[in-house]
């Protein structure tokens, strides 16, 4: 069930489906069809990832079609957040991202951008906005045309029951965060602390913005983000994920959305 919000400032969409295999083949077909319009428009496709359950969900990108109709040659890949761990360890968003997708397709290993992961992670944070500011320069990232901030064609995030994408969790400092476009963290409230993030200016700057959910544990925050609560409920991290010219597309299941009022469920 696919519900768009046409009256919202925020162009927003709501995909809700009652079988996960159905989500998965969805969320298949969006990515396919911003790749490829992309790679038309531009010649390369910039896309940003997070980790957690996220990765197992685009399971289908290894599966025909799309696993031979992609051009995998042309994608430039990034973390919208990572923990500031070795690469080879199991916190590690690259290597879930790595064992669960990149090894198994033909994406240019250069072309996949992964934290350093020997220095702090202030310092890491820094290389990281470094290594996007060169790729920008040459065009392989957009630039907004309302801000300075990169502009990546698609930037994919998962949700934390307490709201967090990326890893701009509730009550931190890094939700204010407008200068840089990568920022550190290191009292993260779930292990391991030390992580780098996107910022919100940077999400916000995305031509296109998913935020895929799944399972009753995330439903509060789902009925927090999309539902009119008002101002006696905090405004959770979800909640600010606002672009400014792109498109939000929320992908869930039932379980995620079973909280969410008639209201929201309104075409």
């Amino acid at each position: 069930m696919a519900l768009s919000d046409g009256d919202n400032k925020i162009r927003r969409e709501l995909r809700i489906h009652e079988r996960l295999d159905d989500l998965r083949a969805d969320l298949a077909d969006y990515i396919a069809e911003i790749s490829d319009a992309s790679v038309q428009a531009r010649g390369v496709f910039s896309i940003a990832i997070s980790g957690g359950s996220l990765i197992g969900l685009l399971g289908k990108l290894l599966e025909a079609p799309y696993n031979k109709i992609m051009d995998w040659s042309k994608w430039y890949v990034f973390w919208a957040d990572e923990r500031v761990v070795a690469k080879d360890h199991a916190d590690s968003n690259y290597k879930l991202a790595r064992d669960g997708l990149l090894s198994k397709v033909p994406v240019i290993s250069s072309h996949v951008n992964s934290i350093n992961d020997s220095v702090s992670a202030e310092e890491a944070a820094d290389d990281y906005e470094f290594v996007i500011r060169q790729l920008v320069k040459t065009r392989v990232v957009s630039v907004s045309e309302v801000s300075d901030c990169p502009k990546f064609d698609l930037i994919l995030l998962g949700l934390g029951p307490d709201g967090h994408v990326a890893s701009l969790f509730p009550n931190h400092s890094a939700l204010n965060e407008r200068e840089v476009w990568v920022t550190f963290v290191t009292d993260s409230p779930k292990p391991p602390p030390e992580r780098i993030t996107f910022t919100l200016p940077v999400i916000n700057s995305a031509s296109n913005v998913a935020v895929v959910v799944t399972g009753d544990s995330k439903a509060e925050a789902v009925h927090l983000a999309i539902d009119d609560v008002g101002p006696d409920y905090p405004v959770i991290p979800v909640k600010m994920v606002q672009p400014a010219t792109g498109k939000l597309v929320w992908f869930l299941d039932n379980l995620a959305a079973s909280k969410l009022d008639d209201s929201s469920l309104i075409k």
